[in-house]
């Protein structure tokens, strides 16, 4: 959510939110760094036209493998998963793709064949699977459901977690937990990560302009990434990178240079001024001042004042104007 309460069409509300009123933009990260690939900003019910749901229109159209390739492995959270997208994403474009679904989802098993039930202990683990679909019901302090095309149901993979003895004591406790909750949690703070470094130092002013908003918040996107792939260069190269308030502050200074002298090509010199040329009356001679012309040598009471040449200017017997173009002046 991009915080905002400009009077648009664009603008949302969302209570369950941290910002509540603002523009909703939909965003593929990546996992480790926060990198952001790609965002859709969310105008309206409107948006998509497929029938098969926006969250199933977005996620296909952001998985853009002429760009990202194949073999790539998603996480989203419950808004999205569905089996329908899983395994459209997996047959269409062999991308794997593992999030939390919600039980009431179209094509979730509905048998309640082995269910966990209120004695069940935390750690508990039920799984079925439906050709490429694995359906997990994890028991932690509540049940969690998860979908998943690229996990196996048991891997021996064990968490801590405070449970109660009989005795009344908590203890800590190993339980068993399933690849795919474990990789979730692991993988799933991509967008988290990349809207906590925006947040850090952010650009972003308060404004009534909507187009604004998305300027600098688009800004912040593309700042943030920079400093993401320097400090990957920075790795790959040994050296030690800038921190992000570091990097902002000589990307400041690397922009305001731009156009400078010392970046700015050279500029030619201004040529110099070219003489104001006029007719003006000869005065202080001694022929009755009349000189002979330069042009046709007919005695004239003219000259120029800047070339000072006598020349004739009559209606027909222009000198003064065809001199001056003959010698490009």
């Amino acid at each position: 959510m991009v915080a905002s309460k400009a009077p648009t069409g664009l603008k949302q509300y969302m209570k369950n939110k941290p910002v509540k009123w603002g523009y909703k933009l939909f965003v593929l990260a990546e996992s480790k760094t926060g990198y952001t690939w790609d965002f859709f900003v969310y105008e309206g019910r409107s948006q998509g036209n497929t029938g098969m749901g926006l969250s199933y229109e977005l996620v296909m159209e952001l998985m853009d493998t002429q760009l990202l390739g194949t073999g790539c492995k998603l996480y989203v959270d419950h808004f999205y998963t569905s089996p329908v997208l899983f395994q459209d994403l997996l047959l269409q474009k062999r991308i794997w793709a593992c999030g939390t679904i919600r039980t009431n989802r179209i094509g979730f098993p509905k048998t309640k064949d082995h269910s966990l039930d209120s004695k069940s202990p935390r750690g508990s683990i039920r799984w079925m699977r439906k050709d490429s679909l694995l359906f997990v019901q994890w028991r932690d302090t509540r049940d969690v459901s998860m979908c998943s095309t690229l996990h196996t149901a048991h891997s021996g993979d064990k968490v801590q977690r405070r449970v109660k003895g009989a005795n009344g004591q908590w203890m800590v406790k190993d339980i068993s937990v399933p690849p795919c909750v474990k990789d979730y949690i692991r993988c799933m703070g991509g967008v988290d990560l990349s809207d906590a470094l925006i947040g850090y130092y952010k650009v972003l002013h308060n404004t009534q302009r909507w187009y604004k908003t998305f300027f600098y918040h688009f800004m912040d996107i593309a700042i943030v990434n920079a400093f993401l792939l320097h400090k990957a260069i920075a790795s790959v190269k040994g050296e030690k990178p800038l921190n992000q308030k570091d990097f902002r502050e000589t990307l400041a200074e690397q922009l305001a240079q731009v156009g400078s002298p010392s970046t700015a090509r050279p500029v030619p010199p201004p040529p110099p001024p070219r003489p104001h040329h006029r007719p003006v009356y000869i005065t202080g001679h001694r022929a009755n001042g009349r000189l002979k012309c330069r042009q046709c040598h007919a005695k004239t009471p003219l000259k120029c004042a800047s070339c000072d040449v006598p020349l004739c200017l009559v209606v027909r017997q222009d000198c003064y104007n065809a001199w001056h173009v003959a010698n490009n002046l």
